[in-house]
Protein backbone atom coordinates (compact mmCIF):
# COMPACT_ATOMS: atom_id res chain seq x y z
CA UNK A 1 0.00 0.00 0.00
CA UNK A 2 3.19 2.08 0.38
CA UNK A 3 5.42 0.64 -1.73
CA UNK A 4 7.07 3.83 -4.26
CA UNK A 5 6.01 1.84 -7.03
CA UNK A 6 2.30 2.02 -6.26
CA UNK A 7 0.24 3.70 -9.27
CA UNK A 8 -0.49 7.27 -8.81
CA UNK A 9 -3.99 8.53 -8.65
CA UNK A 10 -4.82 11.53 -11.06
CA UNK A 11 -6.94 14.30 -10.11
CA UNK A 12 -9.85 12.49 -11.73
CA UNK A 13 -9.01 9.97 -9.14
CA UNK A 14 -8.88 12.25 -6.24
CA UNK A 15 -11.76 13.82 -7.06
CA UNK A 16 -13.52 10.66 -6.99
CA UNK A 17 -11.99 9.93 -3.67
CA UNK A 18 -13.56 13.31 -2.22
CA UNK A 19 -16.93 12.70 -4.11
CA UNK A 20 -17.11 9.04 -3.07
CA UNK A 21 -16.57 9.60 0.45
CA UNK A 22 -19.01 12.48 1.14
CA UNK A 23 -21.83 11.16 -0.88
CA UNK A 24 -22.56 8.02 1.04
CA UNK A 25 -25.42 7.28 3.58
CA UNK A 26 -26.05 10.84 4.67
CA UNK A 27 -27.77 12.34 1.08
CA UNK A 28 -30.26 9.92 0.86
CA UNK A 29 -31.16 10.29 4.29
CA UNK A 30 -31.13 14.33 3.60
CA UNK A 31 -35.45 14.99 3.27
CA UNK A 32 -36.66 13.50 6.29
CA UNK A 33 -33.50 14.69 8.92
CA UNK A 34 -34.43 18.33 7.74
CA UNK A 35 -38.05 17.95 7.32
CA UNK A 36 -38.31 16.72 11.03
CA UNK A 37 -36.12 19.66 12.03
CA UNK A 38 -37.33 22.41 9.79
CA UNK A 39 -39.24 24.76 6.81
CA UNK A 40 -36.94 25.99 3.41
CA UNK A 41 -36.13 29.47 4.69
CA UNK A 42 -34.35 27.19 7.77
CA UNK A 43 -32.46 24.62 5.51
CA UNK A 44 -31.47 27.88 3.57
CA UNK A 45 -29.49 29.25 6.70
CA UNK A 46 -28.67 25.72 7.66
CA UNK A 47 -26.94 25.21 4.49
CA UNK A 48 -25.54 28.24 4.42
CA UNK A 49 -23.51 27.69 7.77
CA UNK A 50 -22.64 24.65 6.95
CA UNK A 51 -21.51 25.49 3.64
CA UNK A 52 -19.41 28.38 4.58
CA UNK A 53 -17.84 26.64 7.11
CA UNK A 54 -16.87 23.42 5.40
CA UNK A 55 -15.92 25.85 2.42
CA UNK A 56 -13.48 27.48 4.79
CA UNK A 57 -12.33 24.07 5.90
CA UNK A 58 -12.21 22.75 2.51
CA UNK A 59 -9.55 25.88 1.77
CA UNK A 60 -7.59 25.23 4.74
CA UNK A 61 -6.98 21.74 3.52
CA UNK A 62 -5.97 23.22 0.23
CA UNK A 63 -3.47 25.80 1.51
CA UNK A 64 -2.19 23.16 4.18
CA UNK A 65 -1.73 20.33 1.56
CA UNK A 66 0.13 23.08 -0.61
CA UNK A 67 2.45 24.75 2.37
CA UNK A 68 3.01 21.48 4.22
CA UNK A 69 3.64 19.21 0.99
CA UNK A 70 5.80 16.95 3.80
CA UNK A 71 2.82 16.33 6.09
CA UNK A 72 1.27 13.58 3.22
CA UNK A 73 -0.79 11.77 6.53
CA UNK A 74 -4.22 13.45 5.88
CA UNK A 75 -6.19 14.40 8.71
CA UNK A 76 -3.89 13.76 12.05
CA UNK A 77 -0.43 15.11 10.47
CA UNK A 78 -1.76 18.27 11.00
CA UNK A 79 -2.79 17.96 14.95
CA UNK A 80 0.88 15.85 15.88
CA UNK A 81 3.00 19.20 14.01
CA UNK A 82 0.94 21.81 15.61
CA UNK A 83 0.11 20.63 18.97
CA UNK A 84 2.43 17.50 19.86
CA UNK A 85 1.84 13.88 20.12
CA UNK A 86 -1.00 13.11 21.92
CA UNK A 87 -3.57 15.68 20.62
CA UNK A 88 -1.81 13.71 16.99
CA UNK A 89 -3.18 10.65 18.36
CA UNK A 90 -6.35 11.60 19.63
CA UNK A 91 -6.85 13.31 16.22
CA UNK A 92 -5.79 10.05 14.66
CA UNK A 93 -8.07 7.86 16.72
CA UNK A 94 -11.00 10.62 16.65
CA UNK A 95 -10.62 10.30 13.02
CA UNK A 96 -10.52 6.28 12.64
CA UNK A 97 -13.28 5.41 15.54
CA UNK A 98 -15.83 8.27 13.66
CA UNK A 99 -14.80 6.75 10.55
CA UNK A 100 -15.92 3.12 11.87
CA UNK A 101 -18.73 4.22 12.91
CA UNK A 102 -19.83 5.76 10.13
CA UNK A 103 -19.35 3.03 8.15
CA UNK A 104 -21.89 1.37 10.92
CA UNK A 105 -24.33 3.94 9.60
CA UNK A 106 -24.05 2.20 6.45
CA UNK A 107 -24.89 -0.97 6.88
CA UNK A 108 -28.04 0.60 9.00
CA UNK A 109 -28.90 2.29 6.17
CA UNK A 110 -28.94 -0.63 3.89
CA UNK A 111 -30.70 -2.83 5.82
CA UNK A 112 -33.29 -0.51 6.67
CA UNK A 113 -33.06 -0.09 2.85
CA UNK A 114 -34.06 -3.68 2.04
CA UNK A 115 -37.12 -3.34 5.49
CA UNK A 116 -38.67 -1.49 2.54
CA UNK A 117 -39.18 -4.58 0.28
CA UNK A 118 -38.51 -7.09 3.26
CA UNK A 119 -39.84 -6.63 6.90
CA UNK A 120 -37.71 -9.28 8.43
CA UNK A 121 -34.44 -6.16 7.82
CA UNK A 122 -37.21 -3.71 9.65
CA UNK A 123 -34.76 0.01 10.14
CA UNK A 124 -31.95 -1.98 10.10
CA UNK A 125 -30.97 -3.11 13.96
CA UNK A 126 -33.29 -6.68 13.70
CA UNK A 127 -30.82 -9.52 14.11
CA UNK A 128 -31.67 -10.58 10.63
CA UNK A 129 -30.41 -7.07 10.16
CA UNK A 130 -27.09 -7.37 11.76
CA UNK A 131 -26.60 -11.13 10.49
CA UNK A 132 -26.03 -10.31 6.94
CA UNK A 133 -24.47 -7.01 7.70
CA UNK A 134 -21.90 -9.11 9.71
CA UNK A 135 -21.38 -11.37 6.66
CA UNK A 136 -21.38 -7.81 4.42
CA UNK A 137 -18.01 -6.90 6.69
CA UNK A 138 -16.25 -9.72 6.37
CA UNK A 139 -16.79 -9.75 2.38
CA UNK A 140 -15.34 -6.24 2.38
CA UNK A 141 -12.08 -7.54 4.83
CA UNK A 142 -10.99 -9.70 2.64
CA UNK A 143 -11.66 -8.11 -0.39
CA UNK A 144 -9.93 -5.24 0.32
CA UNK A 145 -6.82 -8.21 1.37
CA UNK A 146 -6.26 -8.45 -1.65
CA UNK A 147 -4.97 -5.03 -2.91
CA UNK A 148 -5.68 -1.51 -2.95
CA UNK A 149 -5.57 -0.30 -6.60
CA UNK A 150 -8.35 -2.63 -7.10
CA UNK A 151 -10.28 -1.31 -4.45
CA UNK A 152 -9.46 2.29 -5.39
CA UNK A 153 -10.23 1.63 -9.37
CA UNK A 154 -13.69 -0.03 -7.98
CA UNK A 155 -14.24 3.17 -5.88
CA UNK A 156 -14.14 5.17 -9.14
CA UNK A 157 -16.84 3.30 -10.83
CA UNK A 158 -19.01 3.33 -8.50
CA UNK A 159 -18.67 7.16 -7.66
CA UNK A 160 -20.05 7.56 -10.91
CA UNK A 161 -22.96 4.94 -11.08
CA UNK A 162 -23.94 6.09 -7.94
CA UNK A 163 -24.39 9.96 -8.73
CA UNK A 164 -27.19 8.68 -11.61
CA UNK A 165 -29.80 7.95 -9.33
CA UNK A 166 -29.37 11.65 -7.39
CA UNK A 167 -28.82 13.76 -10.41
CA UNK A 168 -32.65 11.73 -11.74
CA UNK A 169 -34.45 12.35 -8.42
CA UNK A 170 -33.01 16.33 -8.61
CA UNK A 171 -34.29 16.56 -12.10
CA UNK A 172 -37.82 15.00 -11.39
CA UNK A 173 -38.78 16.86 -8.67
CA UNK A 174 -37.54 20.22 -10.67
CA UNK A 175 -40.09 19.04 -13.63
CA UNK A 176 -42.78 18.38 -9.92
CA UNK A 177 -41.81 21.48 -8.42
CA UNK A 178 -45.12 22.91 -7.02
CA UNK A 179 -44.94 26.78 -5.96
CA UNK A 180 -47.64 26.93 -3.96
CA UNK A 181 -46.33 24.03 -2.15
CA UNK A 182 -43.28 24.88 -1.63
CA UNK A 183 -44.55 28.34 -0.30
CA UNK A 184 -46.71 26.75 2.45
CA UNK A 185 -43.97 24.85 3.89
CA UNK A 186 -40.91 27.73 3.72
CA UNK A 187 -41.54 29.14 7.29
CA UNK A 188 -42.04 25.84 8.65
CA UNK A 189 -45.47 24.32 7.62
CA UNK A 190 -48.60 23.22 9.51
CA UNK A 191 -49.12 20.75 11.81
CA UNK A 192 -45.30 20.37 13.21
CA UNK A 193 -43.90 21.42 16.56
CA UNK A 194 -43.71 25.17 17.60
CA UNK A 195 -39.52 26.25 17.22
CA UNK A 196 -37.25 29.06 17.13
CA UNK A 197 -35.42 29.56 14.10
CA UNK A 198 -32.55 28.65 15.92
CA UNK A 199 -34.01 25.36 17.53
CA UNK A 200 -34.49 24.76 13.91
CA UNK A 201 -31.29 25.01 12.52
CA UNK A 202 -29.23 23.86 15.38
CA UNK A 203 -31.28 20.75 14.99
CA UNK A 204 -29.54 19.70 11.39
CA UNK A 205 -25.93 20.83 12.33
CA UNK A 206 -24.89 17.27 13.04
CA UNK A 207 -26.52 16.02 10.32
CA UNK A 208 -24.51 18.76 7.68
CA UNK A 209 -21.37 17.54 9.48
CA UNK A 210 -21.98 14.08 8.56
CA UNK A 211 -22.64 14.76 4.91
CA UNK A 212 -19.61 16.82 4.19
CA UNK A 213 -17.37 14.14 6.32
CA UNK A 214 -15.08 12.88 3.76
CA UNK A 215 -13.65 16.55 2.36
CA UNK A 216 -10.33 15.33 3.18
CA UNK A 217 -10.45 12.35 0.91
CA UNK A 218 -7.92 13.63 -1.50
CA UNK A 219 -5.79 14.92 1.62
CA UNK A 220 -5.83 11.18 3.12
CA UNK A 221 -4.62 10.03 -0.04
CA UNK A 222 -1.98 12.75 -0.83
CA UNK A 223 1.10 10.21 -1.11
CA UNK A 224 -0.46 9.29 -3.96
CA UNK A 225 -0.92 12.33 -5.93
CA UNK A 226 1.07 12.54 -9.30
CA UNK A 227 0.53 16.41 -8.78
CA UNK A 228 0.77 17.91 -5.51
CA UNK A 229 -1.56 20.67 -6.48
CA UNK A 230 -4.06 18.16 -7.80
CA UNK A 231 -5.41 17.45 -3.56
CA UNK A 232 -6.40 20.58 -3.29
CA UNK A 233 -8.03 20.97 -6.38
CA UNK A 234 -9.77 17.59 -6.53
CA UNK A 235 -10.70 18.95 -2.93
CA UNK A 236 -12.46 21.91 -3.92
CA UNK A 237 -14.38 20.73 -6.79
CA UNK A 238 -15.74 17.63 -4.71
CA UNK A 239 -17.11 20.16 -2.26
CA UNK A 240 -18.71 22.47 -4.51
CA UNK A 241 -20.06 19.52 -6.47
CA UNK A 242 -21.34 17.58 -3.95
CA UNK A 243 -22.85 20.77 -1.50
CA UNK A 244 -24.55 21.60 -5.26
CA UNK A 245 -26.36 18.20 -4.85
CA UNK A 246 -27.00 18.19 -1.19
CA UNK A 247 -28.75 21.53 -1.33
CA UNK A 248 -31.21 20.51 -4.10
CA UNK A 249 -32.38 16.93 -2.28
CA UNK A 250 -32.78 19.04 0.98
CA UNK A 251 -34.89 21.44 -0.76
CA UNK A 252 -36.92 20.30 -3.56
CA UNK A 253 -38.99 17.82 -1.34
CA UNK A 254 -40.57 20.89 0.37
CA UNK A 255 -41.82 21.40 -3.04
CA UNK A 256 -43.79 18.16 -3.78
CA UNK A 257 -45.41 17.56 -0.66
CA UNK A 258 -46.02 18.69 2.77
CA UNK A 259 -43.50 18.86 5.45
CA UNK A 260 -45.14 16.67 7.88
CA UNK A 261 -45.54 14.10 5.86
CA UNK A 262 -41.57 14.20 4.93
CA UNK A 263 -40.72 14.28 8.76
CA UNK A 264 -42.78 11.27 9.12
CA UNK A 265 -40.93 9.01 5.93
CA UNK A 266 -38.93 5.97 7.03
CA UNK A 267 -35.27 6.34 5.78
CA UNK A 268 -34.03 5.83 2.90
CA UNK A 269 -36.49 9.01 2.82
CA UNK A 270 -35.52 10.10 -0.56
CA UNK A 271 -36.91 7.07 -1.93
CA UNK A 272 -39.98 7.88 -0.39
CA UNK A 273 -40.19 11.58 -2.03
CA UNK A 274 -39.46 10.15 -5.14
CA UNK A 275 -42.28 7.32 -4.68
CA UNK A 276 -44.79 9.62 -4.00
CA UNK A 277 -44.23 11.32 -6.96
CA UNK A 278 -43.81 8.96 -9.97
CA UNK A 279 -45.53 6.16 -7.64
CA UNK A 280 -43.57 2.33 -6.54
CA UNK A 281 -40.91 2.26 -9.37
CA UNK A 282 -39.61 5.37 -7.80
CA UNK A 283 -38.91 3.84 -4.07
CA UNK A 284 -36.81 0.85 -6.16
CA UNK A 285 -35.27 2.82 -8.38
CA UNK A 286 -33.97 4.89 -5.38
CA UNK A 287 -32.98 1.85 -3.47
CA UNK A 288 -30.69 0.81 -5.73
CA UNK A 289 -29.09 3.62 -6.06
CA UNK A 290 -28.44 3.95 -2.33
CA UNK A 291 -27.47 0.22 -1.88
CA UNK A 292 -24.81 0.96 -4.56
CA UNK A 293 -23.90 4.49 -2.66
CA UNK A 294 -23.53 3.60 0.01
CA UNK A 295 -21.77 -0.02 -0.73
CA UNK A 296 -18.83 2.38 -2.45
CA UNK A 297 -18.95 4.99 0.03
CA UNK A 298 -18.33 1.86 2.55
CA UNK A 299 -15.42 0.87 0.53
CA UNK A 300 -13.38 4.20 0.22
CA UNK A 301 -14.13 4.29 3.95
CA UNK A 302 -12.92 0.95 4.65
CA UNK A 303 -9.25 2.51 2.95
CA UNK A 304 -9.52 5.32 4.50
CA UNK A 305 -9.86 3.49 8.19
CA UNK A 306 -6.96 1.67 7.79
CA UNK A 307 -4.94 4.35 6.23
CA UNK A 308 -5.09 6.50 9.40
CA UNK A 309 -4.86 3.73 11.63
CA UNK A 310 -1.29 2.12 9.50
CA UNK A 311 0.00 5.88 8.99
CA UNK A 312 -0.39 6.59 12.25
CA UNK A 313 1.35 3.25 13.49
CA UNK A 314 4.26 4.54 10.79
CA UNK A 315 4.93 7.59 12.73
CA UNK A 316 5.07 5.86 15.70
CA UNK A 317 1.80 7.14 16.85
CA UNK A 318 -0.27 3.65 17.15
CA UNK A 319 1.59 0.59 18.16
CA UNK A 320 3.89 -1.16 15.86
CA UNK A 321 1.44 -3.62 14.96
CA UNK A 322 -0.61 -1.49 12.69
CA UNK A 323 2.19 -0.32 10.68
CA UNK A 324 2.51 -4.26 9.21
CA UNK A 325 1.22 -5.09 5.75
CA UNK A 326 0.55 -8.15 3.80
CA UNK A 327 2.28 -9.87 0.63
CA UNK A 328 -0.21 -7.12 -1.54
CA UNK A 329 0.79 -4.09 0.61
CA UNK A 330 -2.76 -4.11 2.53
CA UNK A 331 -2.13 -2.62 6.25
CA UNK A 332 -3.75 -5.92 7.15
CA UNK A 333 -3.39 -5.71 11.04
CA UNK A 334 -5.15 -2.21 11.10
CA UNK A 335 -7.74 -3.38 8.51
CA UNK A 336 -8.90 -6.54 11.06
CA UNK A 337 -8.57 -4.06 14.12
CA UNK A 338 -10.88 -1.51 12.05
CA UNK A 339 -13.58 -4.57 10.78
CA UNK A 340 -13.40 -5.65 14.29
CA UNK A 341 -14.88 -2.67 15.86
CA UNK A 342 -17.39 -2.10 12.92
CA UNK A 343 -18.60 -5.31 13.95
CA UNK A 344 -18.65 -4.62 17.60
CA UNK A 345 -20.96 -1.82 16.94
CA UNK A 346 -23.01 -3.28 14.37
CA UNK A 347 -24.31 -5.64 17.10
CA UNK A 348 -24.79 -2.79 19.72
CA UNK A 349 -27.30 -1.01 16.90
CA UNK A 350 -29.70 -4.12 18.33
CA UNK A 351 -30.34 -1.85 21.53
CA UNK A 352 -30.89 1.16 19.66
CA UNK A 353 -34.21 3.30 19.68
CA UNK A 354 -32.71 5.09 16.32
CA UNK A 355 -29.48 3.35 15.36
CA UNK A 356 -29.24 5.54 11.99
CA UNK A 357 -29.39 8.40 13.50
CA UNK A 358 -27.23 7.60 16.34
CA UNK A 359 -24.08 6.62 14.39
CA UNK A 360 -24.88 9.37 12.46
CA UNK A 361 -24.36 12.29 14.96
CA UNK A 362 -21.71 10.02 16.98
CA UNK A 363 -19.19 10.03 13.68
CA UNK A 364 -20.28 13.91 13.31
CA UNK A 365 -19.28 14.52 16.55
CA UNK A 366 -15.84 12.15 16.83
CA UNK A 367 -15.41 13.92 13.31
CA UNK A 368 -14.95 17.52 14.94
CA UNK A 369 -12.07 17.42 16.91
CA UNK A 370 -10.29 15.77 13.88
CA UNK A 371 -11.75 19.16 12.11
CA UNK A 372 -10.78 21.40 14.74
CA UNK A 373 -7.09 20.75 14.92
CA UNK A 374 -6.86 20.71 11.37
CA UNK A 375 -8.54 24.41 11.46
CA UNK A 376 -6.23 25.08 14.65
CA UNK A 377 -2.65 24.19 12.44
CA UNK A 378 -4.13 26.80 9.70
CA UNK A 379 -4.86 29.09 12.17
CA UNK A 380 -0.95 28.53 13.74
CA UNK A 381 0.97 28.88 10.65
CA UNK A 382 -0.54 31.92 9.38
CA UNK A 383 0.02 33.34 12.80
CA UNK A 384 3.63 32.63 13.00
CA UNK A 385 4.02 33.18 9.29
CA UNK A 386 5.44 29.99 9.09
CA UNK A 387 5.90 28.92 4.81
CA UNK A 388 5.18 32.13 3.94
CA UNK A 389 8.20 33.32 2.48
CA UNK A 390 6.59 31.60 -0.65
CA UNK A 391 3.31 33.79 -1.59
CA UNK A 392 3.28 36.30 1.71
CA UNK A 393 0.28 38.23 0.49
CA UNK A 394 -1.78 35.23 1.20
CA UNK A 395 -1.00 35.46 4.61
CA UNK A 396 -3.78 37.80 6.22
CA UNK A 397 -6.29 35.90 3.53
CA UNK A 398 -4.72 32.60 5.31
CA UNK A 399 -5.16 33.54 8.57
CA UNK A 400 -8.96 34.69 7.91
CA UNK A 401 -9.90 31.46 6.45
CA UNK A 402 -9.10 29.33 9.19
CA UNK A 403 -10.17 31.66 11.86
CA UNK A 404 -14.09 31.32 10.56
CA UNK A 405 -13.12 27.40 9.95
CA UNK A 406 -12.15 27.60 13.93
CA UNK A 407 -15.56 29.40 14.67
CA UNK A 408 -17.43 26.75 13.12
CA UNK A 409 -16.18 23.43 14.25
CA UNK A 410 -16.15 24.99 17.70
CA UNK A 411 -20.16 25.84 16.77
CA UNK A 412 -20.98 22.69 15.37
CA UNK A 413 -19.42 21.00 18.45
CA UNK A 414 -21.70 22.90 20.77
CA UNK A 415 -24.52 22.51 18.76
CA UNK A 416 -24.33 19.11 18.85
CA UNK A 417 -24.83 18.98 22.36
CA UNK A 418 -23.45 17.93 25.57
CA UNK A 419 -25.03 14.08 25.13
CA UNK A 420 -22.79 13.77 21.91
CA UNK A 421 -19.36 15.44 23.93
CA UNK A 422 -19.87 12.16 26.79
CA UNK A 423 -20.54 10.01 24.34
CA UNK A 424 -17.29 10.87 22.21
CA UNK A 425 -15.17 11.39 25.99
CA UNK A 426 -16.26 7.39 26.40
CA UNK A 427 -14.81 6.61 23.36
CA UNK A 428 -11.42 8.89 23.80
CA UNK A 429 -10.66 8.05 27.45
CA UNK A 430 -9.99 4.23 26.72
CA UNK A 431 -8.75 4.49 23.03
CA UNK A 432 -5.50 6.17 24.89
CA UNK A 433 -4.89 2.60 25.93
CA UNK A 434 -3.54 2.55 22.11
CA UNK A 435 -1.43 5.65 23.10
CA UNK A 436 0.02 3.82 26.06
CA UNK A 437 0.67 0.57 23.93
CA UNK A 438 2.64 3.03 21.47
CA UNK A 439 4.53 5.29 24.19
CA UNK A 440 5.83 1.68 25.79
CA UNK A 441 7.32 0.61 22.98
CA UNK A 442 9.47 3.46 22.00
CA UNK A 443 10.59 3.81 25.82
CA UNK A 444 8.90 7.37 25.88
CA UNK A 445 7.40 8.91 28.62
CA UNK A 446 3.42 9.12 28.06
CA UNK A 447 2.63 12.09 29.05
CA UNK A 448 5.34 15.07 27.84
CA UNK A 449 3.42 18.34 28.91
CA UNK A 450 1.02 19.47 31.76
CA UNK A 451 -1.79 20.23 28.66
CA UNK A 452 -1.70 16.40 27.88
CA UNK A 453 -2.38 15.50 31.27
CA UNK A 454 -5.17 17.67 31.14
CA UNK A 455 -6.72 16.71 28.27
CA UNK A 456 -6.46 12.70 29.15
CA UNK A 457 -8.06 14.14 32.24
CA UNK A 458 -10.80 15.83 30.80
CA UNK A 459 -11.47 12.82 28.72
CA UNK A 460 -12.19 10.62 31.51
CA UNK A 461 -14.02 12.65 33.46
CA UNK A 462 -16.16 13.03 30.13
CA UNK A 463 -16.12 9.31 30.22
CA UNK A 464 -17.38 8.72 33.97
CA UNK A 465 -19.99 11.32 32.85
CA UNK A 466 -21.12 9.40 30.01
CA UNK A 467 -21.55 5.87 32.13
CA UNK A 468 -22.88 8.05 34.49
CA UNK A 469 -25.84 9.32 32.35
CA UNK A 470 -25.94 5.76 30.46
CA UNK A 471 -26.79 3.84 33.36
CA UNK A 472 -29.12 6.08 35.07
CA UNK A 473 -31.04 6.91 31.77
CA UNK A 474 -30.09 10.63 31.40
CA UNK A 475 -28.38 9.64 28.15
CA UNK A 476 -30.41 7.40 25.95
CA UNK A 477 -29.16 5.69 22.52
Amino acid sequence: MTSDSTQKFSLFALTAMVVGSMVGAGIFSLPRTFGNATGPFGAIIAWCIAGGGMYMLARVFQALAERKPDLDAGVYAYAKEGFGDYPGFLSAFGYWIGSCIGNVSYWVLIKSTLGGFFPVFGDGNTVTAIAVASIGIWLFHFMILRGVQQAAFINTVVTIAKIVPILAFILILIVAFKTDMFSANFWGGTGMPDATLFQQVRATMLATVFVFIGIEGASNYSRYARTRSDVGTATIIGFIGVSALMVLVTLLPYAVMPRTDIAMMGQPSMAGVLEAVVGHWGAVFISVGVIVSVLGAYLAWSLVCAEVLFVAARTDDMPRLFGTENANKVPAAALWLTNIVVQVFVISTYWSRDAFALMLNLTSAMSLIPYLFVAAFGLLLARRAETYDVRPQERSRDLAIAAIACIYTLFMIAAGGLKFVLLSALLYAPGTLLYFWARREQNKQVFNTSVDWAIFAAAVIGCIAAIVGLSTGYITI
